[in-house]
Order: structure tokens, then C-alpha cells, then sequence
């Protein structure tokens, strides 16, 4: 009994130490430009951009109380710069401007990206 529990034991061991043999094939050149198309790939992607004009915190009562014509009043003052956001990450400031009967935002300042804790 113990010979046939050494066998089966020995066959397993070949069988976990077996390797396969594998063709790799060579990668084939598609004639893509060295970069300048994948760049180009990237550059079409689309980002989340968030202006700031400001933050304020209101109790729930004081919420629950606004309709149209109310005012909340922002920490920031009219001077001060707005701050943009890519992808929830603050990238700029900037004023506000309008163009066409649209809001917009004049950047003043590029910050690059930085993490949440700004």
C-alpha cells in the first residue's frame, strides 16, 4: 500500500513539473508612426472639467427653505479666482467671464494636476 502511495505521489510531482513548449511569433510592424499616431489617440479623449465659484455650508432647515429667488451666499469673494477641477483633481484658476450669453472661465493660473488634498 505504501508503494502505490509513492507512485501516485511520484506522479503527481511529473505532473506539476511539466512544462509546455510554446511558438511565440514575432510582433509584425502595422506601420503606425513611431508614437506620433498613438498620441494622437490620446489627445481625442475626453475629460470632466468642474468650475468652483465657491463652498458654503447650510443646516438642512435653511435648505429646505430655499425656492426660487433665494440667495446662498459662497465663501469666495467676487474677486477672487474660480478654481477648475479635470477629473476631480483641481488644475486651474480663473475669472469668470461670459461669452455668448454663456458662463465661461478665463484661466489665470495652470496648477497642473495635484492629488484631492488641496
Amino acid at each position: 500500500m505504501a508503494q502505490a502511495v509513492e507512485e501516485q505521489e511520484a506522479t503527481q510531482e511529473e505532473k506539476t513539473t511539466e512544462a509546455q513548449n510554446v511558438e511565440m511569433t514575432e510582433a509584425v510592424d502595422s506601420g503606425a508612426d513611431s508614437g506620433d499616431g498613438n498620441l494622437d489617440l490620446l489627445l481625442d479623449i475626453t475629460m470632466s472639467v468642474n468650475v468652483t465659484l465657491g463652498k458654503t455650508q447650510v443646516p438642512i432647515r435653511r435648505l429646505l427653505q430655499l425656492g426660487p429667488g433665494s440667495v446662498l451666499q459662497m465663501d469666495k469673494l467676487v474677486d477672487e479666482p474660480a478654481e477648475v477641477y479635470v477629473q476631480g483633481d483641481k488644475f486651474a484658476t480663473g475669472s469668470i467671464v461670459v461669452v455668448d450669453g454663456h458662463f465661461a472661465i478665463r484661466i489665470t493660473e495652470v496648477l497642473g494636476m495635484k492629488s484631492n488634498s488641496d
